[in-house]
Parts: C-alpha cells; structure tokens; sequence
C-alpha cells in the first residue's frame, strides 16, 4: 500500500450562483488553501527568531531553545512504516532506530516523545509490536501517538487502539496539560474517502476539551493528516477541519503538526501555524511534482538527507514555539 489518494477537483459553480461546495469548504476557500503551498519553509519561533534552515547546517544551533527552569521540550516524529519494504529504504527498521538514537543524543532529556502516525505500514500486530520496542527504547518520560492511514488497515484502527489507545477516548483522541501548554491529539485518518476527517463526534469533543480553557493558553494540536489543504489533490487536507480551526480562532497561539506529507512545510494563518514534518521512512514527492504520492527513490547517500526528526522547545511567558528539524545525519 502506498499513500496514494484518488484525486479530486471541484466541478465549476452552476449557473445558480450556489458556492461549490466540497469536504466543508466553498472553492473560493479551497482555491485559497490549496495556495498555501509553494512557500519557502519558514518557522518562527521564540522572541521573533525566525529559522529557515534544517539543523545540520553551518546555523544548526541557531534558535535552540535554552535549558531553562520549566522549559517545556519535546520530539515529534513521523511516518515510520515499519514494515515497509521496498527500494525507497530497504531498512526502514534501521533509519528508525537511527531516529530513536538521535532523540536521545539531542543533549537533553525530552518531556516526551510524539510520534504523528503511519508507525506502521500494514497494520499487523507484529509491525506494532515491533514499533512499540522500538519506542521503548526512547529516553523521555512519555511517549504520545496517533495513528496514520496505514495503521488503520482492514479494521479502522481497532489494533492500533489495542497497542496504543490506552486512555484515549473514542476511536484514539486525547489531551493533556503540561507546562502551561494544551495538547490535543486528533484521529483524521479513519474515514478516509479523498479527505482526511475528524467526523462530528470527535469536534464536539474538542469544542467541549476548549471550553474551560483561556483564550492565552498555548495549544499544539497533533494529527497525521494536515489540518490545512496542502494539496487535496493527494488527500493532503481534512475535509471537516474547518470546525476545528473555527474553535481555534480565539486563543492566541496556535501550533498544529502533523505528518503523512513526509517533508518539511510550514504555513502562518493569523494564530495558527501549521507544520508538517518529515519521515524516517522515504521521501513523497512534492505536490504536483509526481503523478501521485509514492515513494520516491534516491541515491542512498541522499536518503538521510530526507528523513529526520523534529525538536519543539516552549518557555512560559514567550507566544511562539522553538521549532528545529534535523536530518537524519
């Protein structure tokens, strides 16, 4: 299986004059979102610093996140697809391990460790376990998933609930609290039609999980599947998310990361930022670039160049999170 979506574009407006409307949004909306990509990758982060570059070149320290009393830090990873087999990486196993002991060589302990989905790549319960040893080898105190399409295989993420979904609710979203931050993670990757979707049972969840909280309170939002239309085309977007970004709206800082693109890409809409990070698994093409989202075959000694890992560092007080990406070098 690979992530390839059947492609879709909106038929024109009737003569009606009604909006064609498609997944939630109008094509004027549409249009617009789906022009955020092309943009050169920029992240903002704490005290105005802006980072346009990939840590691992002659700036990779620039912008880290100082070992502060009550810093918040922690690692997102990605797409790891365990059992994944074929010329794009022949040992996904090995470059995740690579991945595991780059967190824990990073020169500090993470609060914990994210992993934003597609741990597997067929969904069997050997590949989870297998992923779940894995993590385990991770030096931090937790470790937070959600699941990928691919972890969903052949029976809408019930294996995937059974290895990771202790204490989630519904079919695997949660929050927590730390360090003055509020996290949600969301599960878009079950209704998959062309679109990801978070369905109406899991939004009332987040209006209800919002409603106590001050508008000043940081969040970072998690899910495979971006929140923003990268590229619908792919399946690169949400259809319902929307009503979620509707219920962000009031609070000041808004993070939302997600995975499944499997490269780096960053877009600002007022207090929202979005991030999508990159794979320890192989290379998608970029949007437009290909036929369809298959991996991409590339000379071994730049393989690495696209894989990596994500460190996310929060100091109470500052509005914007400290965002480093690393090659997986």
């Amino acid at each position: 299986m690979t992530d390839h979506y059947a492609s879709h574009d909106g038929a024109p407006a009737g003569d009606t004059g009604r909006p064609d409307v498609e997944h939630g949004m109008n094509r004027r909306q549409l249009l617009r979102h789906a022009g955020w990509f092309g943009g050169a990758v920029v992240l903002t982060v704490a005290s105005g610093e802006v980072i346009s570059h990939i840590a691992g070149s002659q700036d990779a320290n620039a912008g880290a996140v100082a070992a502060g009393s009550g810093a918040l830090r922690f690692v997102q990873v990605s797409d790891s697809h365990i059992g994944f087999q074929g010329p794009a990486n022949l040992d996904v196993v090995g470059s995740f391990t690579e991945a595991v002991d780059q967190v824990n060589s990073l020169g500090f302990r993470p609060d914990f460790v994210m992993h934003s989905g597609d741990l597997t790549h067929l969904s069997t319960a050997g590949q989870f376990d297998q992923v779940k040893q894995l993590m385990a080898g991770l030096k931090t105190d937790r470790v937070f998933t959600v699941p990928g399409e691919h972890d969903s295989i052949g029976d809408a993420g019930r294996a995937y609930r059974r290895t990771f979904g202790a204490g989630t609710l519904g079919d695997g979203w949660y929050s927590f609290d730390t360090h003055g931050v509020h996290f949600i993670a969301l599960v878009n990757t079950l209704s998959l039609e062309k679109l990801g979707h978070l369905g109406n049972e899991q939004i009332d969840f987040v209006r209800k999980d919002l409603a106590g909280l001050s508008s000043d309170t940081p969040l970072v939002v998690f899910s495979h599947i971006p929140l923003f239309a990268m590229y619908p085309q792919w399946g690169w977007s949400t259809d319902d998310a929307l009503k979620v970004i509707a219920l962000l709206r009031r609070f000041s800082s808004v993070t939302c990361l997600n995975g499944h693109v499997h490269q780096l890409f960053t877009k600002t809409d007022g207090n929202i930022t979005f991030h999508s990070a990159t794979t320890t698994a192989y290379p998608l093409p970029k949007p437009g670039r290909a036929p369809a989202p298959t991996p991409q075959v590339v000379p071994a000694r730049q393989l690495k160049e696209a894989l990596g890992i994500r460190s996310v560092g929060y100091r109470q007080g500052d509005r914007e999170l400290a965002i480093k990406d690393q090659r997986l070098a």
